[in-house]
């Protein structure tokens, strides 16, 4: 009887092998195991939002209460995102990143409660105090400390659920949306620093976050540097559950800022919505509907998307974005040098004369030339032969923009002070009491673009730098500039440092503001351009040579810009004479112009 026997299956041939199929990745597993301290976290979070919620009920001051009924909005935005780190628990990765991202905007809320207790009645809190007569003082209620500690709590349990959850020893995978997710932040980060809302009620003083007293411009400004901090931050967990969880969170807590003011101009018939909230809750939005989308980069396809992009096509559309944002800073820049930086609105004309001083700004040329130079750098982005340097350079000279802006609001603001004050009772020296107000002094068309300007500036470095992340990938190598621009590079950083903190020039009874002393608006322009200066320095010793001195020029070309406020801003006010400031800056081009050279002739060296 014959036995059959079995041969091993063969292959068709032609046929290749097909390669293993991977499962697909679940989005929404989880591997983290929960602990005590993301129980204790939870915990707090939870008191945190019962007290932040109570605070609606007990009265923040016994001066005033709540503008409208706030309390069921104010509960739905602080217990919201608690019930749904709750629900998740035993998903510890997803509650733990949501605590996270609530707690990320915790230290600017305190800050910015801290006005209650500083001076109430200029808090711009229509949810929680709205006076129905004049106050002058106010002390703090109960409702107050349950703000500070609803605040504490949420911080303290957003540093507990990160140690939970931190991964010293693991690489984050490559995440999407790593450049869209910082552009929507900083969108939102605008929009938290115009008014909340506009008023028809004298008893609300609604202002920007510029014009407000120190509590609340600190607390906006914590909140407004948090936003794409903490987007950076989430996407650089190494868990895609705990990155998921942190985008939510923050944009829940956003909106735990922007929505009162949007609900009470919705309300209230004296109170109006303004455009600043309703940017952040859309931006926020945005950033929620990607935490919502896979965040880890699976395929070759998806580390070529625009998002993170390094393809040819993706690198054209970045360039072009920054050419574009370049030439639109520069457009809004120079219709806020030529416009009128303040409004007089006549009331009495026959009282008295309008204050003469709120009409132009000494620092109006500077800002022009900022322009100028952003204009010529945008178009040479445009421009594919010169795109690589003109987009470093551009990096670093929009700082150049919030250098002369801040200074050109400066003068307006205080004209519009100082024109109000003298408006009231017109022309009467006499002291006399009851009179009106001759003439009113408001923000000018020139103060809102130069405003906007500013803006548009932020956004324009924001897309230069994701257009030199785009510019480094597709590059393909890192490498590091030469080691013997090591110590000119030094030299130039902390002389830079102590260019923007001196003053440029003298006039007799002028004092300008500086970083150390004088601090005011145009100091804000200064620390800005100091920390660009310092960073591209640092960066400069981590690039590649031509990046580098592209870098080192760039920040020369913004100490030279520093410079010229001697003859542009000195020589509008008359008699102003070179200070130290004006040859410390001279001595930092120097050195930073000497590293670039040096730089790039390492660069043709290697070439």
């Amino acid at each position: 009887m014959a036995t059959a026997s079995r041969t091993p299956a063969t292959k068709r041939p032609g046929k290749p092998a097909e390669p293993p199929v991977e499962p697909p990745l679940d989005p929404w597993a989880d591997d983290l195991r929960p602990t005590p301290q993301l129980a204790v976290a939870l915990v707090l979070v939870a008191l945190g939002a019962v007290a932040l919620t109570a605070a609606a009920f007990v009265a923040v001051s016994p001066a005033a209460g709540p503008g409208f009924t706030s309390w069921p909005w104010l509960a739905v935005f602080a217990l919201g995102p608690v019930a749904a780190a709750l629900a998740t628990r035993r998903k510890p990765g997803l509650a733990a990143g949501i605590v996270v991202g609530l707690a990320a905007l915790a230290p600017g809320r305190l800050v910015l409660d801290l006005q209650f207790a500083v001076n109430g009645p200029l808090t711009i809190r229509p949810e929680l105090y709205l006076p129905d007569r004049f106050v002058s003082g106010s002390a703090v209620g109960a409702g107050f400390w349950l703000l500070v500690g609803g605040d504490v709590l949420t911080g303290v349990a957003g540093v507990l659920a990160w140690r939970a959850v931190r991964a010293p020893d693991e690489e984050p995978e490559r995440r999407r949306w790593r450049l869209l997710v910082p552009l929507l932040a900083v969108t939102a980060s605008v929009g938290l620093l115009t008014a909340p809302v506009l008023s028809d009620n004298g008893f609300l003083l609604a202002r920007s976050a510029f014009e407000g007293p120190w509590p609340a411009l600190g607390g906006y400004l914590l909140l407004a540097a948090a936003l794409p901090f903490a987007g950076v931050l989430a996407l650089a967990a190494p868990s895609e559950r705990v990155a998921r969880g942190a985008l939510g969170g923050l944009a829940a807590a956003a909106f735990g800022v922007a929505g009162p003011p949007v609900v009470a101009g919705l309300v209230r018939d004296d109170l109006h919505v303004t455009w600043g909230p309703v940017l952040v809750l859309v931006a926020m939005a945005a950033v929620a509907g990607l935490a919502g989308t896979r965040l880890t980069e699976t395929s070759r396809d998806d580390a070529e998307n625009l998002a993170g992009g390094a393809k040819l096509p993706g690198l054209f559309w970045w360039r072009l974005t920054t050419g574009l944002l370049g030439l639109a800073t520069a457009l809004a820049a120079v219709i806020g040098t030529l416009a009128p930086q303040v409004a007089v609105t006549a009331l009495n004309p026959a009282a008295a004369t309008p204050v003469s001083a709120a009409a132009e700004s000494p620092a109006r040329w500077f800002l022009l030339t900022a322009a100028i130079v952003v204009a010529v750098l945008s178009l040479g982005v445009l421009t594919p032969k010169t795109a690589p340097a003109a987009r470093a350079v551009l990096g670093l000279a929009w700082a150049g923009i919030v250098l002369a802006g801040t200074a050109v609001l400066n003068t307006a603001l205080t004209a519009t002070q100082a024109g109000n004050l003298a408006g009231f009772g017109g022309a009467d020296l006499n002291g006399a009491s009851g009179a009106k107000p001759a003439f009113t002094y408001d923000l000018g068309a020139g103060a809102a673009w130069t405003f906007a300007a500013l803006v548009l500036a932020v956004l324009a470095a924001l897309a230069a730098v994701g257009t030199g992340v785009v510019e480094r990938e597709d590059a393909g190598d890192a490498g590091q500039a030469d080691g013997g621009v090591l110590t000119p590079v030094v030299a130039g950083a902390v002389l830079a440092v102590a260019a923007f903190g001196l003053p440029v020039f003298s006039v007799p009874g002028y004092v300008a503001p500086g970083l150390w002393s004088d601090f005011d608006t145009p100091s804000w322009g200064l620390l800005t351009a100091a920390a660009v200066v310092v960073g591209a320095a640092v960066l400069a010793l981590r690039s590649r040579p031509k990046p580098a001195s592209a870098l080192l020029a760039g920040a020369a070309l913004l100490v030279l810009l520093h410079a010229t406020e001697l003859p542009l801003v000195g020589g509008s006010l008359g008699g102003a004479s070179p200070a130290t400031g004006f040859w410390v800056a001279l001595a930092a081009a120097v050195a930073l112009l000497i590293a670039a050279a040096m730089s790039a002739a390492g660069g043709r060296r290697e070439a």
